[in-house]
């Protein structure tokens, strides 16, 4: 008799904690649902068309088709996930064309993350095209450490990595080949 009361008692217990743990899923599923958060942009444009302006002088034209704005995370961004057409103009009025076909512009930290097909061209005909490029908004700077495309009135070369200012004034490149005329 004592064999068939603990089978007795171990089937009881067995059933006890098989419903403990039925229920605790059951309800950690429903906790994991009421605790998850949805990705959802705070505001969505589409059709965009902004002019940035310092002093009433236009500094720079902003066109994309798409425009999602992520201000209420940890790390706030803008996305522009159908591509960017930016038009930055200088002190002199001189132009810089910057397309891409995607961009993600950083809150914190003033970065724009350029993807895809990128390609700058300034006013006197330097281009530059890589896959992805960074533009530090505050230093007015360029940058990647992928492969790169650039081409002037001197030649073309190609490379990988390359820095630069807004204007073209100031390049530093890493690797590269190609035939380049030298003023020297």
């Amino acid at each position: 008799m004592n064999l068939q009361k603990t089978k007795t008692i171990l089937f009881l217990l067995s059933g006890i904690a098989g419903w403990i743990v039925w229920g605790c899923e059951s309800n950690f599923k429903e906790i994991q649902k009421s605790n998850l958060s949805e990705f959802v942009p705070s505001g969505e444009a589409e059709k965009i068309n902004l002019k940035y302006t310092d002093s009433g002088r236009i500094t720079a034209i902003l066109v994309s088709p798409k425009m999602m704005e992520f201000a209420n995370v940890d790390f706030p961004f803008t996305d522009f996930p159908k591509g960017i057409d930016v038009t930055l103009y200088d002190k002199n009025n001189k132009r810089t064309i910057i397309l891409a076909d995607y961009a993600t512009s950083y809150k914190l930290t003033n970065i724009i993350d350029l993807k895809g097909n990128v390609k700058i061209t300034s006013q006197d005909g330097q281009i530059l095209e890589t896959d992805q490029l960074f533009f530090d908004q505050k230093n007015e700077w360029f940058f990647t450490e992928k492969s790169f495309k650039f081409t002037d009135a001197k030649g073309s070369s190609k490379g990988q990595g390359i820095d630069f200012s807004k204007d073209f004034k100031v390049i530093n490149s890493q690797k590269i080949a190609g035939e380049i005329e030298s003023d020297e």
